[in-house]
């Protein structure tokens, strides 16, 4: 097992240190986003699932208003801008210390949700890929940043899996693109090496057969697999049914030093992290005793 590297970060002049694995919440303000258990539309929803996650042992809660599942029909920049000033304001108004991340590839969007609605964290899924100001726009807010591999777009990721080798080559692009963040002045980027996204399933487990390879990065490493096809696909389930199988894979991601779990299912994760930083504990121990 990997030992645990510890990262800061900057959230509004709070510095915080990710000193255990962390576990972000995922809710949708979508009416189509893949795993329909993650998703809210109503105010009395959105408050009972905040405060369950936080209950639950969720660090941060990533909020997302525009569905990126291959075929999903895309929302317009000012409709994702009103479901999370929607969604963003109530969370804010009922949890105002939790640790806010918008999941948007917009920079305009990322720009007001945190100058206007509280947003802490931009989670972007094209890594900068679509929206050219992206990186400019978090340089100016300082505010984290969660880089994701993806090829294209949500639309066409799909036919866009040909790679020489895929954990070599998606690390290597995400060297560069930090590169480039770090040059244009963003201190905070957490690297997400985007599991499901023009990836194959077989790529997937390459991917995080090497997922270690990924700390040279020098940054804190997210882990986003949570009911994906990469799961229910082995198994022959369907995301409803992939708990089991997404606690599997969080515990190696974990095992390999994973800073960030990205879920739909706190609790479920956040055991696994109880469990592995006690199997973590008990390895340190061990090695300290022998030397």
């Amino acid at each position: 097992m990997l030992p645990f590297k510890t990262y800061s970060l900057n959230l509004h002049g709070k510095l915080v240190t990710i000193d255990r694995p962390w576990v972000m919440g995922i809710i949708n303000v979508t009416p189509d986003s893949f795993y329909s258990g993650s998703r809210v539309n109503d105010e009395s929803s959105l408050i009972e699932r905040v405060h369950q996650m936080i209950a639950d042992g969720a660090d941060i809660i990533d909020v997302g208003a525009c569905s990126t599942r291959p075929g999903s029909e895309q929302v317009d920049a000012q409709g994702e801008m009103e479901r999370l000033q929607w969604a963003l304001q109530i969370i804010r108004r009922v949890a105002p210390d939790v640790i806010l991340s918008v999941d948007t590839y917009r920079a305009n969007v990322a720009r007001r949700c945190v100058e206007e609605w509280g947003a802490d964290i931009i989670n972007d899924i094209s890594g900068g890929m679509i929206d050219k100001e992206m990186f400019q726009t978090v340089a100016r807010l300082h505010v984290p940043y969660v880089l994701m591999h993806m090829r294209g777009t949500p639309e066409t990721m799909t036919s866009l899996t040909d790679y020489d080798n895929v954990a070599a080559d998606v690390l290597e692009w995400m060297a560069r693109r930090i590169d480039d963040l770090r040059q244009m002045g963003v201190a905070d980027v957490i690297a997400d090496p985007g599991f499901g996204f023009a990836k194959t399933v077989n790529q997937n487990y390459e991917l995080l057969a090497r997922l270690h390879a990924f700390h040279a990065l020098n940054a804190p490493l997210l882990v986003g697999v949570s009911r994906k096809r990469m799961i229910y696909t082995p198994l022959g389930c369907v995301a409803e049914e992939a708990l089991n199988g997404t606690t599997v894979i969080n515990t190696l991601a974990l095992q390999q030093g994973a800073h960030i779990l990205r879920v739909h299912d706190v609790k479920a994760a956040a055991e696994a992290v109880k469990l592995v930083s006690l199997l973590r504990q008990c390895s340190n121990y061990s090695l300290v005793k022998k030397s």
